[in-house]
């Protein structure tokens, strides 16, 4: 009965009238922004956070949620429509979404995606709302010592999920801690690493440091590649609904996926990258019914799979934001962000001190959710009209919103500078195939390790045994160690950098 209560409380927060607006407006802002070339769901939060500072934080919230889930549905028709995966989970959507698009179904697999990321979503909602409170109170067990031994797991399992080389999601992890301890010292107050630039004294920004990497590194990637290589479909969609059989064999697809996506999107370091990898993988496995297009050539079910897994995976994901305040992805990172602009600190003490707020974030994720399929199916036609606008023209408007929206969240012009910079490191991270995912979260979790670790040697009196003599700090440090030994053995390094490579 208390989980009932509790979302009837979220749902007459959330159908207010202004919570629902802002609703709908994060989902078309979203939708929007995704849908341009190379621009997900991580870059689009980045870019539109300044505008929710002047809301009040349930609004914030749930608009960033729609930004979330619209900028997610964005990826999607940009991979079919342009072979350009707006994210990385979109990559495998590529693989036959594009496929259907050059063999005139791009309106199926447009749907197809659109469907199994709305019936993910919703599960993955129930599931959020139904694990919440128990884990909630779990947390409150929680002190500093368990806190930190929490984020050493969550940054490891960064490294471990991140794809690509282990070394380099490494060092992303390690440079994400270095610019954290950029500021002044909690302790002493004493400035470090400012090189005395009075704008760095309060460490670098957050948002410009996001902004910089995800969008304007995005931005002189797609600038580095030809216009030949944006070959868009839009001639091509006619029918949009998929056939009897289509639906058919989605089915069961959309099954797997979501519950492959619910189990691993709770996983710190990007649960719904790797569900939709896996999620693809199992249909791969699964034997071809008489008459199916193989995969790789236009198969629905590798497009409906994987979208419905990495859906599910973001709905879960925001089960550890909630529940314990550790973001276990790059996208939640920015959401913490979010929080503490709005002086909300994430974690168990939200649901207590603030239920309107949480079961009100809860109950707009399905709204969210029902917004989306109800407006983009419809809408498809506009956005492909959108994808014919040449980049030449739509990259200025958004290196200028980028600026915009930076300037505005501290009225200083140094942090335009600092997205400029960050820009260029970030072209030089996508050339030299580094994630830049983990260095985001290793820059979140970075000065909260510290805070946490010297909270817990201070109340230890500086016993560093403390983080092995409690028993939750210590089965963590555990979890960690294993994860660390088992993706260094030869074997199994090998098998993970086989399942992030697609032929």
């Amino acid at each position: 009965m208390d989980l009932l209560n509790n979302l009837a409380l979220g749902f007459g927060v959330a159908f207010t009238f202004q919570n629902l607006m802002y609703a709908l407006i994060g989902c078309l802002f979203g939708t929007l922004v995704g849908v341009l070339p190379g621009l997900g769901p991580l870059a689009t939060i980045a870019m539109l956070l300044p505008i929710t500072y002047g809301l009040p934080p349930v609004a914030a919230l749930i608009m960033l949620a729609g930004i979330y889930y619209g900028a997610q549905y964005g990826g999607s028709t940009t991979a079919i429509l342009v072979n350009l995966p707006g994210e990385s989970s979109s990559v495998v959507t590529v693989i036959d979404g594009y496929q259907m698009a050059r063999k005139g179904r791009a309106g199926p697999a447009l749907a197809a995606a659109g469907m199994g990321s709305f019936f993910a979503g919703c599960v993955g909602t129930l599931i959020l709302a139904a694990f919440a409170a128990p884990l909630t109170e779990l947390a409150l067990e929680f002190g500093p010592a368990e806190y930190f031994s929490l984020m050493i797991v969550g940054l490891i399992g960064a490294v471990v999920l991140a794809s690509g080389s282990l070394l380099k999601a490494l060092a992303m992890i390690v440079l994400g801690l270095l610019l954290g301890l950029v500021g002044t010292d909690v302790n002493s107050g004493v400035a470090r690493y400012s090189f005395d630039i009075p704008e760095l004294t309060d460490g670098i920004s957050f948002v410009a440091i996001a902004m910089g990497i995800f969008g304007y590194g995005e931005i002189i990637s797609n600038l580095s590649q030809s216009d030949e290589n944006r070959e868009v479909f839009t001639d091509k969609v006619k029918g949009i609904m998929p056939t009897a059989t289509d639906l058919k064999r989605m089915f069961p697809a959309v099954l797997r996926g979501t519950a492959l996506g619910s189990a691993l999107g709770i996983l710190p370091g990007g649960g719904a990258l790797l569900s939709a990898f896996a999620a693809y993988t199992i249909e791969k496995k699964t034997k071809l019914k008489p008459g199916e297009v193989p995969f790789g050539q236009g198969n629905i079910r590798g497009v409906a799979a994987p979208e419905a897994a990495n859906n599910a995976g973001a709905q879960t994901s925001f089960i550890p934001l909630l529940t314990l305040g550790i973001p276990p992805n790059a996208v939640m990172a920015l959401m913490v962000g979010a929080m503490t602009i709005h002086n909300i600190q994430p974690g168990p003490q939200v649901m207590t001190s603030n239920p309107e707020l949480f079961w009100g974030l809860i109950a707009s994720m399905w709204i969210g959710n029902a917004m989306l399929i109800i407006l983009n199916l419809p809408l498809i036609g506009i956005w492909i009209k959108l994808l014919t606008v040449p980049y030449k023209w739509l990259f200025p408007a958004i290196v200028l919103f980028c600026a915009i929206g930076v300037y505005s969240t501290n009225n200083n012009s140094f942090d335009i500078w600092v997205v400029a910079l960050f820009g260029l490191i970030g072209y030089g991270f996508i050339k030299l195939g580094c994630e830049p995912a983990p260095l985001l979260l290793g820059l979140i979790l970075g000065p909260m390790m510290e805070e946490y670790l010297r909270r817990a040697l201070l109340i230890s009196r500086g016993d560093w045994s403390v983080f092995v003599t409690r028993p939750i700090s210590a089965g963590l440090l555990v979890v960690a160690a294993i994860l660390l030994t088992i993706v260094l053995l030869p074997s199994v390094k090998k098998k993970r950098e086989e399942a992030f490579v697609e032929d």
